[in-house]
């Protein structure tokens, strides 16, 4: 009489251990205090370095708003309009580095000159070289907008992105030179305003800011905000104490103010394309666009408020 044989018992083996993903907050704080050491280590060490630093960095903004316009379908001139941003970064720097009087590195007087004259001139032939292109390339295929929409998105990106981004340098500079400091003041500045809002949003806030663009944001996440500019804004007494108490108040308000509505307005352009963030250059941080969309609104109040109060 045979047997049959015992039917076999599966084994189990255990997966080997991996090393665990790295959480989203870690990746947040990593890639924070990497960027932020790129970011002041640049401000701090020279005119140069700061005007490369964010002489890319504005280009990189305006290709992340001319790729969540193309997610709708719009084809904006992505390569014209970001040189030409680079080239009005640079024509505002050394068009400041030319009012200085004390040169830092190099002396590159008579170029911001020249070249802010070829600047206006690509400005003011810009629409018709943009319309150009369209009628070389009519009809598009897959186009479901006027072509005179892409033109419209295009000019739109360098006003909304490259020229606030530009006017950073009237507020680096005094007559006497680049001042690495003002970054500083403006930074910290725009910081203060992010962790008052976060923290006291967190804590006290009841009431929706703008529920339909913004849901998280809270009035009382605003007025934490505003307090810790302001707070801020007297601090900074120790780092700029030639600059009076009422206009870093003032300078203050104009953050505490305009970098929420700066923000906002990103988030209702990304709603608007339905995109969670504006790029993947930092991992747990977005885009730059998402970083910086809060300076869109405030250099040119704080440049007007600098050239009306010298």
């Amino acid at each position: 009489m045979s047997s049959s044989p015992a039917p076999a018992v599966p084994t189990t083996t255990e997966p080997p251990a991996g090393k665990p993903p790295m959480s989203n907050l870690s990746q947040r704080l990593i890639f924070g205090v990497i960027g932020a050491v790129l970011l002041l280590g640049s401000v701090w060490y020279s005119a140069w370095t700061f005007a490369l630093f964010f002489g890319v960095v504005q280009m990189r903004m305006l290709w992340e708003f001319y790729r969540m316009m193309r997610e709708v379908g719009y084809k904006p001139a992505a390569l014209l309009g970001g040189g030409l941003s680079f080239v009005l970064f640079f024509t505002f720097f050394l068009m400041r580095i030319e009012g200085a009087t004390k040169l830092d590195a190099l002396d590159f007087r008579g170029y911001g000159t020249i070249l802010s004259v070829a600047t206006t001139a690509l400005v003011v032939l810009l629409p018709i070289i943009l319309i150009l292109r369209e009628m070389a390339a009519w009809p598009r295929e897959n186009q479901q907008f006027s072509p005179f929409s892409n033109v419209g998105v295009a000019l739109l990106g360098l006003l909304y992105v490259s020229l606030p981004m530009s006017l950073l340098n009237v507020l680096a500079f005094t007559p006497q030179g680049y001042d690495y400091r003002r970054i500083f003041a403006l930074l910290l500045l725009v910081w203060s305003s992010d962790i008052g809002a976060y923290a006291a949003g967190k804590t006290l806030g009841k009431h929706k800011l703008a529920p339909k663009i913004s849901p998280g944001k809270t009035w009382e996440g605003a007025i934490g905000g505003f307090l810790l500019t302001l707070g801020m804004g007297w601090a900074l007494g120790y780092l700029l104490p030639e600059l009076p108490l009422t206009y870093r108040l003032v300078v203050a308000g104009v953050v505490a103010v305009f970098g929420p509505l700066g923000d906002l307005a990103e988030s209702m352009l990304k709603r608007s394309v339905d995109v969670k963030d504006s790029g993947r250059i930092m991992p747990g941080h977005g885009g730059l666009l998402d970083r910086f969309d809060a300076f869109l609104f405030i250099l040119p109040v704080l440049a007007l408020l600098q050239l009306l109060m010298g």
